[in-house]
Formats: C-alpha cells, sequence, structure tokens
C-alpha cells in the first residue's frame, strides 16, 4: 500500500485536529484498544495477524476501514497477493471513503463508531426541503456589504 491513508490518519494527533480533545488515544496495543482503525489492501501476509488483532481486542469490537484499499483492495485487489476489502475477514462498523481520506473525513468516522455524531447524509433518509425563508429587511440608512475571500 501507499501509506497515504496512515498519513491522514497521524495528522489527527496535530494540534490542529487534536483527537485527544475528544477522548480518542492512539495506543499500539490491541489490548487496551476500543476500536479498530485498518488501512490498507487485506493482503495474503496480513490475514492471520488480523484476525489475532481483532480477536485480542476487548468487548464491544468496534471496526473502523479507512480508505479504498481497506474497502475494496483499491487498485491492488482482488489479486494474486490482496485479498480484497477487510470487510471479508473482521466486521466493520464505519467506513470511511477516499483515496485518501481527508482528516476530518476520518475523524466523523470516529466520532459515528462512538455514537457522539449521526452518520453522514448520503446514509440518512431524505427529508423534505425546508421552505423558502423571507428575504431579510434592513434598514434604507444601512448598506449591505458582500465580504469575498480572494
Amino acid at each position: 500500500a501507499c501509506g497515504a491513508c496512515m498519513s491522514e490518519a497521524r495528522h489527527l494527533n496535530n494540534p490542529y485536529y487534536n483527537i485527544h480533545r475528544l477522548g480518542f488515544f492512539m495506543t499500539p496495543s490491541p489490548r487496551a484498544a476500543d476500536i479498530l482503525l485498518i488501512a490498507g489492501p487485506l493482503t495474503d501476509a496480513m490475514r492471520l495477524p488480523l484476525r489475532k488483532t481483532y480477536e485480542a481486542m476487548p468487548t464491544p469490537k468496534r471496526v473502523v476501514a479507512i480508505g479504498a484499499c481497506a474497502l475494496s483492495g483499491g487498485v491492488f485487489g482482488p489479486s494474486f497477493a490482496a485479498a480484497g476489502g477487510v470487510g471479508d475477514m473482521v466486521p466493520v462498523d464505519v467506513v470511511v471513503p477516499g483515496c485518501p481520506p481527508p482528516p476530518l473525513a476520518i475523524l466523523h468516522g470516529l466520532l459515528v463508531v462512538v455514537e457522539r455524531k449521526p452518520p453522514a447524509a448520503a446514509a440518512r433518509p431524505r427529508r423534505a426541503p425546508p421552505a423558502p425563508r423571507p428575504p431579510p429587511v434592513r434598514p434604507p440608512h444601512r448598506p449591505a456589504i458582500l465580504l469575498s475571500r480572494c
């Protein structure tokens, strides 16, 4: 795999995104992990380590697959070296599409899996459009100013 998804996931530890303020902490041990974040295609060599990692996690086990490679194998699979997506090996709770997905999309996926945020608008049923608003009333002596950013 190219490593772009993991590079984007590492950005979540930077001060700009600061996932620690939301209560998320990266841990190297699956025994202390609540969420398994998977990036990259599922190769034949990684089948057994992924299964052992998933089984070592305490319950409730939550899995987030990020990137096109983790979802479907991406450009690598299914082929002779890759089995395709990780959903065939472990149950996936939340998928974050993209190649690579931006850090905010990964953060949204993490918030969805811990049920702090509803799923994206594409996953929810569509509602009727809101009624049009009347135009705002401005006093005649105050001009409306439009600020544009170039």
